[in-house]
């Protein structure tokens, strides 16, 4: 059962082995790092003109997709967003080597642009796209048909909320795969539990 058109990843990478730790053992001992704005941050989030349309062309130019994470000061699940998935350096290799990530506030007053050329604060784009809690992640895959709509209309998939390793590194894989177009995301998940347990791995998909 194929997980990926463009090839499964090792079962420790696919972090699908209950074996691995228990929940929280991956956390970092230290504090993310937080930037100016009070945000977590990571080294590999991409600094742009906040132009949406070309930040997408950009990325689609280099064969990777684009991701908006919307945080906020103070956010727990943010923090442990960087404390635990992003100090999983499979996750980070994956998500640096097919997608472009842009970090927005979503109380921020920051000028952006969507999709369509609208210009507006973070904080409007958020009303705009419906986004009401932190961390969310909104994904756009290489090959999406974004110009000239709103982001929320042509988005390829969105992480509402915070999700634990498995779960969040499967929502890059899913839109990197492509298959957002041909199944819903559980559907996805169920398929790659499948996958890792006919490889002799123990899965909990909770």
């Amino acid at each position: 059962m194929t997980v990926s058109r463009r090839g499964l990843l090792t079962a420790t990478a696919l972090l699908g082995a209950t074996s691995l730790a228990p929940p929280g053992a991956l956390a970092t001992e230290e504090e993310p790092a937080v930037a100016d704005n009070g945000l977590y941050t990571q080294p590999f989030f991409v600094d742009t003109f906040m132009n949406f349309g070309d930040d997408h062309a950009e990325a689609a130019a280099e064969g990777k997709g684009l991701v908006l994470i919307f945080e906020q000061r103070g956010c727990p699940y943010c923090r442990e967003m960087h404390r635990v998935n992003f100090a999983v350096p499979e996750i980070v290799d994956f998500v640096t080597e097919h997608f472009n990530v842009i970090q927005l506030d979503m109380w921020g007053s920051r000028e952006v642009t969507d999709f369509d050329g609208e210009a507006m604060e973070e904080r409007a784009l958020a009303r705009r796209w419906g986004v009401n809690f932190t961390p969310t992640l909104v994904f756009f895959a290489a090959d999406a048909d974004v110009a000239g709509k709103p982001g929320n209309t042509v988005e390829s998939a969105r992480l509402p909320g915070y999700f634990k390793p498995f779960h969040f590194l499967s929502m890059f894989q899913f839109v990197e795969s492509g298959r957002y177009d041909e199944l819903p995301f559980q559907r996805f998940l169920q398929e790659k539990a499948e996958t890792l347990r006919e490889q002799g791995v123990e899965v909990d998909l909770w």
